[in-house]
């Protein structure tokens, strides 16, 4: 049922940012990727509600500094996969009884933290992961 009129911005482009010498968005950047590469991250994995640590783990290295050790995230067996799928049902017909409007402003809401406050992080565990420069970044995680 609909209470009211729901607002929803027209489709655009987000627009990419150029990280020029300078810039406001390339010092941030920096400052986000030097935090990246010191912190240690333990990356569970997330079924349901539920944070899993198997022990189990294998390490995460950006593909252009194999010796650096960024973190490390937590495998899983057969037995967790069917543990997600369960908990994946289970939420299922708790997201569907959502009014639409409700299901796209979690959408939006998430579309403009990954644009605005986000953002560097977004670009800076993109750079790490895949070896990617700024703009290559910026264009495949924060802009698409």
């Amino acid at each position: 049922m609909q209470y009211g009129d729901f607002y929803y911005p027209l489709p655009a482009n987000e627009p990419v940012l150029n990280y020029a010498p300078g810039s406001a968005e390339k010092k941030r950047l920096k400052e986000v990727l030097k935090e990246l590469k010191a912190a240690k991250v333990d990356v569970p994995m997330y079924i349901g509600s539920e944070e899993v640590r198997t022990g189990n783990t294998i390490n995460i290295r950006p593909p252009h500094e194999h010796k650096h050790v960024l973190g490390q995230f937590h495998t899983g067996e057969a037995k967790h996969v069917t543990k997600a799928i369960n908990a994946a049902l289970k939420a299922k017909d708790k997201w569907a009884n959502l009014s639409w409007e409700n299901r796209a402003n979690i959408f939006l809401k998430a579309a403009d933290l990954l644009a605005t406050k986000y953002r560097p992080y977004i670009n800076g565990t993109t750079m790490l992961g895949q070896s990617k420069n700024a703009y290559q970044a910026e264009i495949d995680s924060a802009c698409e």
